[in-house]
């Protein structure tokens, strides 16, 4: 048998169906009866949002190319046009599903108390509220647009839901109907409560609109109906050359999503032709591209719900962060650092350590400096407050907003606006390239002499995605680390070009190389007798080159364990090839967001952290960082999580050679590796607050 060409399109999954297939495993958790019903709602919910930025930008992406007439095929042998309709194949299997799934558990609602009343299920006084609150809340905010009387059509914003009626001008005389488009105001809440004397009862608030259209028809004819929604391309390239002329590109390119093209056309199930017809027609779209929901539009309103009290007893039960354990007993921040290096493990452990790092050295008299990185954070950010205040206090802070953060535009030039204002350097991104990494450098003077502190971190600094997202991060004063972290800084603001890092590895220069040249000297080192061993922790694999060299480690005897939470275009399992090669994937109550690589090395075991998933846009095109853990004991803490993600039977699917999940068996005892993540965390506190106990021997009474 010759051998295998590791360039082969049997050997790779497509990348689009393979995301398909990671939001399937987000879907087949709101239908799951052993999740909590609240928490059901909050799965099917965000398959709706992730839908959402998938065909924003990757099916759009597509969809330019076959307009472009590109015929290149993908590393899976795909062209095209032949994955736009696997997935429009995929994706109807996949609304239909969670179509069904939304009705089962708003049903199971019922005899809790909450009830989602559907227009064909209200009683007569719940109609007459409503038309009540129609008529005083809905009504005056309304505008009813003659779309085929207006030319050109009036510009239909993505991502808002349509009322669609036909009108006729006479209530005798049904013909001619002209199409009438409202908008469903976003101002108003989804869903409308009910008065009831028991329980909750909402009603969403299309349906009211539709109820109550005559109301804004005087003395014409109401005829077919619907609701719709719509979904624009907004893969819009930002083409910079200048910074100074950055912000400007940003806010363009921002606008301009809002006329881009529509590449998906969601509407109730059944419409009247007619509608279907001219929405089709008018915003150019195929067969492929409409998608009949039988229930609720916009399954993302469902987030909505999840707190209402009848709902949010049934979700599941809160896990309060703990203190980092390597911060346990720590009265400053600082002192703790220089005596350890600190592992930050959220959202198990606080992440306000990281927010009282900045916050700390904002009004610290001995602090000098501050530089960061901001990718992504929150709308009221207390680490870009905090970086404000410094400024303010007369201390030197650079800050690199990353202004290119896909959907955090806006946000991240209205930070750094308000950070220059405030004093400090802002830098606004690198050109060409998105600064993905996450860094902090605090410069401080001790005793005479200046000590710098850095924390590195998987995750983003917001501080309301460090409780959804599973991250990690470490503080440390290690003197090789730092000063390569100060050089990566001087790199960014373009007061140095090469530098000859002593512990940091830079994408995009040196982190494809690096990688690769980890999976070779594990294939050089592994014997019959003691294989070698890769695991690793990430996000999204997609490279080929990192896949080729997985397959030649995995040819070579090397033992390769993946635990990858989305997209993974390599096929495990093939003979002779990646048969090694195990893919695992969770998906919980957090999203698996951290970056942990672990190379066995002949028994020198190397662990490494990284902000870089292994994919082209993070190897070629982003600014990303990897570094080694070097302390001994939190190196042993990462192996031994990364173990137990490997041992979760409860919440872990594999990939099967064909690219599909199916999840692990259960094989003796029940491993759920969130939840021991949080059990560790606490267990940890409570053995700190044992051992600090105070024990007073009785006397002997008197």
């Amino acid at each position: 048998m010759g051998k295998k060409d590791l360039k082969s399109p049997d050997l790779f999954i497509n990348r689009e169906l393979s995301w398909l297939e990671f939001n399937d495993r987000v879907l087949q958790e709101g239908r799951s009866e052993t999740v909590p019903l609240g928490e059901r709602l909050k799965f099917l919910s965000i398959v709706s949002s992730n839908l959402d930025e998938f065909f924003m930008i990757r099916v759009a992406g597509l969809k330019q190319q076959k307009a472009a007439g590109v015929r290149k095929r993908d590393p899976s042998g795909l062209t095209p046009s032949q994955q736009l309709l696997f997935i429009s194949g995929k994706v109807h299997e996949m609304v239909t599903q969670q179509a069904v799934a939304i009705a089962d558990a708003l049903a199971e609602l019922k005899p809790y108390g909450f009830h989602l009343v559907r227009r064909q299920d209200w009683t007569p006084t719940q109609r007459q509220f409503l038309a009540g609150f129609f008529a005083s809340e809905v009504l005056p905010v309304l505008t009813p647009l003659a779309v085929q009387d207006l030319d050109p059509c009036p510009l239909l914003p993505g991502l808002q839901l349509f009322v669609a009626v036909l009108v006729s001008a006479s209530r005798t005389n049904p013909s001619p109907q002209k199409l009438v488009v409202i908008p469903v105001p976003g101002s108003l809440p989804r869903f409308v409560n009910i008065p009831a004397e028991q329980g909750v009862y909402v009603a969403p608030l299309e349906e009211i609109i539709l109820d109550n259209a005559r109301a804004m028809f005087g003395g014409c004819r109401i005829g077919r109906e619907a609701v719709f929604r719509i979904t624009r391309d907004a893969d819009v390239a930002i083409q910079e050359d200048e910074a100074a002329d950055l912000l400007s590109m940003v806010r363009d390119a921002v606008h301009a999503r809002k006329h881009r093209g529509v590449v998906r056309l969601e509407i109730s199930a059944r419409p009247d032709p007619r509608i279907r017809q001219w929405l089709s027609s008018t915003l150019r779209l195929l067969h492929h591209d409409i998608y009949e929901i039988d229930g609720l539009l916009d399954a993302r309103a469902l987030m909505q719900l999840i707190d209402i009290p009848p709902v949010q007893g049934l979700r599941a039960g809160d896990w309060f962060p703990q203190e980092p354990a390597d911060l346990i007993g720590a009265e400053e921040l600082w002192p703790a650092i220089r005596e350890r290096d600190v592992m930050l493990f959220h959202p198990y452990e606080r992440f306000d350590p990281v927010i009282e790092m900045v916050q700390n050295a904002a009004d610290d008299p001995a602090v000098l400096a501050i530089k960061q990185t901001l990718y992504r954070t929150s709308g009221d950010s207390p680490v870009v407050r905090a970086l404000a205040r410094a400024a303010e206090n007369g201390k030197e802070v650079t800050v690199l907003v990353e202004l290119k953060a896909r959907f955090d535009e806006t946000r991240n030039v209205n930070w750094a606006r308000q950070l220059e204002d405030a004093g400090c350097h802002v830098i606004y991104g690198i050109a060409g390239f998105k600064t993905h990494a996450k860094a902090l450098l605090v410069i401080r003077r001790e005793a005479g002499r200046l000590r710098r502190y850095v924390h590195l971190s998987t995750g983003n600094y917001n501080d309301r995605t460090a409780r959804l997202y599973s991250d990690i991060g470490l503080m440390t004063c290690d003197g090789e680390l730092v000063s390569d972290v100060a050089a990566f800084f001087n790199l960014l603001t373009g007061l140095s070009e090469a530098v000859e890092w002593q512990q940091l590895v830079i994408a995009p220069t040196d982190l494809r190389t690096r990688l690769k040249d980890l999976i070779k000297r594990e294939i050089q080192v592994s014997t019959p007798d003691h294989p070698g061993l890769i695991m690793a922790k990430i996000n999204s694999l997609e490279d080929q080159d990192v896949c080729r060299a997985l397959h030649e480690a995995s040819q070579a005897g090397v033992d390769i364990m993946l635990n990858i939470r989305g997209i993974c275009c390599l096929r495990p399992g093939i003979k002779g090839i990646s048969e090694r090669i195990c893919v695992r994937s969770i998906v919980d109550r957090y999203l698996e967001h951290a970056r942990i690589f672990y190379f066995a090395n002949g028994g020198h075991e190397e662990v490494y952290l990284s902000s870089a998933d292994w994919m082209r846009r993070n190897l070629d095109r982003r600014l990303e960082l990897l570094f080694p853990v070097r302390d001994g004991r939190i190196r042993r803490r990462l192996v031994g999580i990364l173990k137990i993600l490997f041992k979760d039977n409860v919440k872990a699917w594999e990939l099967l050679r064909d690219g599909r999940y199916r999840r692990v068996a259960r094989k003796g005892r029940a491993v759920r590796a969130q939840k021991a993540f949080y059990e560790d965390a606490v267990a940890a506190v409570r053995a700190a607050e044992r051992g600090t106990h105070r024990f007073r021997p009785r006397t002997r009474p008197t």
